[in-house]
């Protein structure tokens, strides 16, 4: 998962819809967001875990208040607002743009009033177009980080020591089966002590279904089908319309005059854009065809040399004779003249022997058939390391592709930014209005994304019930049979048992060590890090020749748990690609910190803001002034891409205003608010 940007609207302190947070990655890996206590930092952490997982961090008070005060006091009574949270992501060469919404209004009593919370995800892909998901959005999210590991990526750096103690709340052995995969074993084994219950039950009757009932729930559902497939052919039009009009104004701006040139190349990119999108779709269907066509090469064992070993040993145990034929020798016997001109008399001895030679000669067909088999494991030998190369090239072909298309969509993205700045009203004003239209799109297909999702669950539930209604009474098969199926299933759980052991100890194992790795880099104590059986983290000391238990500190324990963090995202980086087959591994993790250096001295958070950067592929750290001392700042600076500040407007009349220094500028951190109402806008500092 990398973690492309967020943005926020009436969420708690954010008035309104905020400016997209664009997140920094690659090589500048970090983006830094500064702001007071109480400016919207953790507001912007549970923006994150809300959107993706519903939950919220224990530092967030009163969560159920999610909807801004301003937001819903200006308007009227009975009149709802709405609250939303949008991520975009990617991950494996998608885009995944995904917004929790929810409404409140304000009663007659002056009591807030709060609907449930929805989810909505559509899903870009490299033709440019974006698409809703097949499945439900918290499946595919809970695929790519699952919502049990949530706390290790996104948190509160000042309460992250919980991570290095034992909780009867959380198992972290439990969480940490999902990242590395081997939870899949345990599903396998449960599916199995699950289908041997059935098995065992097999010998049971099943009763006849109750069909008036089934028909009555089929007529119900049918009819709610209808009704949530006119409801998306109302949006699909909608949809429809916003496209014609973003079609009108285009044109209508290519026709004004002014900007001639951006214009100019705004066309061109345009078009390069169509015929990359093409390009890149052509390279991956020609990936694809070759894979489908020749991937079967690679599944093949390697059989030639088993091969060879196997005609050399017949060969040299006399079973597969070369030489001498059989018809030569029948010949000889039917001529009863052997080749050294003596008589072969059928009683006679010469006789015999010749005769015996015909169990050791060979078969002219059989070798004919062993020679062309022995040349067909030859060809298949050379088109395996072909299909690789070839692999290799198309590769290099869709990444050539993917690049040059980024690139273009960036250059696209500036030519409009400065058609919203350009001096011409009219071109800033079209501009606008298509900014508008492509809003009114994505919100748009969200819906419709919801509305399908819905469509499909009743879908599907249709087909079950249509099953259900046709079924009849089913026997269970044979006893004997059924017994044989429940002592495989047994022995297939054992033999699961044992493999996800023997995974679990080796990356126990392997966890320890980076683990006790990054803490001795931070750390200057001679502490030694501890994993238990069931991933219990503690400190030890050994100066005595024998480990002893550590009580370790609150700095301690942080550093500590952070080093648990960073270890376990390397290891499952370094286990998933050593385990991956094709492809670029996916195996990236974002972390996001809120006041991650609040209880640590000078020389720790010197070393924590050093290694931390390092940690993950992408790292979010909110923090106060306070916080970003001159230590820390000289540490993490080579690793900044984002810097935000929090602006936050105070309603107190007698307001203490603060501020921060970057880069040479002020920008205002506390400054007193124009209204009755407390707000925080979210600035960015343009980097020189």
């Amino acid at each position: 998962m990398k973690l492309l940007s967020i943005r926020l609207c009436n969420f708690r302190q954010f008035y309104g819809k905020t400016p997209e947070i664009q997140l920094a990655r690659g090589t500048y890996n970090t983006t830094v967001i500064h702001g007071n206590n109480g400016a919207g930092k953790t507001t912007i952490l549970n923006g994150f875990t809300w959107v993706l997982y519903d939950k919220f961090t224990a530092a967030f008070a009163s969560p159920q208040l999610l909807v801004n005060k301003r937001a819903i006091y200006e308007v009227k009574t009975g009149a709802s607002v709405e609250c939303w949270v949008e991520v975009v992501f990617e991950h494996d060469n998608l885009r995944y743009g995904v917004k929790r919404k929810c409404f409140a209004c304000l009663d007659i009593n002056g009591v807030v009033q709060y609907s449930q919370s929805q989810l909505f995800m559509l899903i870009g892909k490299e033709d440019g177009n974006w698409y809703h998901p097949l499945q439900q959005p918290e499946e595919i999210i809970n695929q790519i980080l699952p919502e049990s590991l949530h706390h290790y990526f996104f948190f509160d750096g000042e309460h992250i020591e919980h991570i290095g103690r034992h909780s009867s709340n959380s198992s972290i052995a439990e969480d940490t089966k999902d990242l590395l995969g081997v939870k899949v074993l345990d599903r396998s084994i449960e599916h199995l002590k699950k289908a041997k219950k059935t098995l065992q039950d097999e010998i049971k009757e099943l009763g006849d279904s109750d069909l008036k009932q089934l028909v009555t729930l089929q007529n119900k559902l049918e009819g709610d089908l209808q009704r949530v497939k006119e409801k998306e052919r109302e949006i699909i039009g909608q949809i429809e319309e916003q496209e014609e009009l973003k079609k009108l104004l285009t044109g209508k701006l290519l026709e004004l005059r002014g900007a001639e040139d951006l214009k100019q190349l705004k066309m061109g990119l345009d078009n390069r854009e169509k015929t990359l999108r093409l390009n890149l779709l052509e390279a991956k269907g020609n990936l694809k065809k070759h894979i489908s066509g020749m991937g079967y090469l690679v599944f093949l064992p390697r059989v030639s040399d088993k091969l060879y070993t196997l005609v050399n040993d017949l060969r040299s145990r006399a079973q597969l004779p070369t030489g001498i034929k059989q018809e030569f020798i029948l010949e000889l016997l039917q001529r009863k003249r052997c080749i050294c001109g003596n008589e072969l008399e059928a009683s006679g001895a010469a006789y015999e022997q010749v005769q015996g030679w015909i169990s050791k000669s060979g078969i002219a067909e059989v070798e004919e058939a062993i020679i062309r088999l022995e040349s067909q494991v030859m060809v298949l030998d050379k088109q395996v390391d072909e299909f690789w190369r070839q692999v290799d090239s198309l590769q290099s072909n869709v990444q050539k592709w993917r690049g040059e298309l980024s690139r273009v969509e960036n250059d696209l993205d500036n030519i409009r930014a400065k058609f919203r700045e350009y001096p011409d009203e009219d071109i800033q004003g079209i501009q606008g209005q298509l900014d508008e239209i492509e809003e009114r799109l994505k919100e748009g297909r969200l819906e419709q994304g919801g509305y399908k999702h819905h469509y499909d669950i009743k879908s599907k539930e249709l087909e079950a019930l249509n099953k259900q209604i046709e079924r009849q009474k089913i026997k269970e098969e044979k006893q004997h049979l059924a017994q044989r199926r429940i002592l495989a299933a047994q022995e297939a759980i054992e033999r699961l048992i044992e493999v996800k052991r023997r995974l679990e100890n080796q990356f126990r194992q392997s966890l320890e060590s980076k683990v006790g790795e990054i803490f001795g880099q931070i750390s200057f104590t001679p502490y030694i890090p501890r994993l238990g059986a069931e991933y219990q983290l503690r400190l030890v000391e050994n100066t005595s020749g024998k480990a002893s238990p550590v009580a370790a500190s609150t700095g301690e324990n942080q550093i500590l748990s952070l080093s648990f963090i960073g270890a376990m995202i390397d290891r499952v980086r370094e286990w998933r690609q050593k385990n991956n087959f094709v492809g670029v591994d996916s195996s990236t993790f974002p972390i996001v910190m809120d006041s991650p250096f609040g209880s640590l001295d000078e020389i720790y958070r010197r070393r924590v803001a050093r290694s931390i950067p390092r940690l993950a592929n992408q790292l979010v750290i909110l923090v106060t002034k306070t916080q970003w001392r001159k230590e820390v700042e000289e540490e993490m600076n080579s690793y900044i891409g984002k810097i935000y500040v929090l602006s936050y407007y105070s309603s107190k009349t007698h307001c203490e205003e603060d501020s921060i220094v970057i880069d040479g500028q002020v920008y205002p951190l506390v400054r007193k608010s124009p209204n009755n109402f407390e707000y925080t806008e979210i600035v960015e500092v343009e980097r020189f």
